[in-house]
């Protein structure tokens, strides 16, 4: 048995387009947010990341996880749960990457999303195939 089957490859660079996709989503309301309606950076990257969460489940289930099309409202309760901790930890990053290592907030995000995005992998894919 293949630890790393071509299917689950090419689901991993599925994951990652979408993710891609995500990312530039989750920058441009942060950006927008923050530069133009004012927000403080913390709640323009709450506010960017949840509707982020949204956005990717939906792609998760329709394009990235096949065959997890047949959500249960279990496994959607998973997936938005997984995203509560992410999101957690993406404003635990946020704010140590700004506030105490001094960098610019579209900067900090990068590091958080590389922090967050191991966590999504492993438990969204869990979260939609049960």
């Amino acid at each position: 048995m293949k630890f790393f089957s071509r299917e689950r490859f090419f689901e991993l660079v599925r994951f990652c387009m979408v993710g891609g996709v995500s990312l530039m989503l989750d920058y441009a309301i942060l950006f927008a947010l923050t530069e133009f309606a004012g927000l403080y950076y913390l709640y323009s990257s709450a506010i960017s990341f949840s509707v982020t969460v949204v956005f990717n489940y939906w792609l998760c289930v329709v394009y990235v996880f096949k065959g997890a099309t047949k959500q249960t409202p279990r496994r959607a309760i998973i997936f938005f749960s997984t995203g509560v901790v992410g999101l957690g930890l993406n404003q635990l990053c946020m704010w140590f990457f700004v506030d105490v290592a001094g960098l610019h907030y579209l900067i900090a995000k990068l590091g958080a999303t590389a922090i967050v995005t191991a966590w999504n992998y492993f438990t969204k894919r869990k979260a939609v195939n049960g």
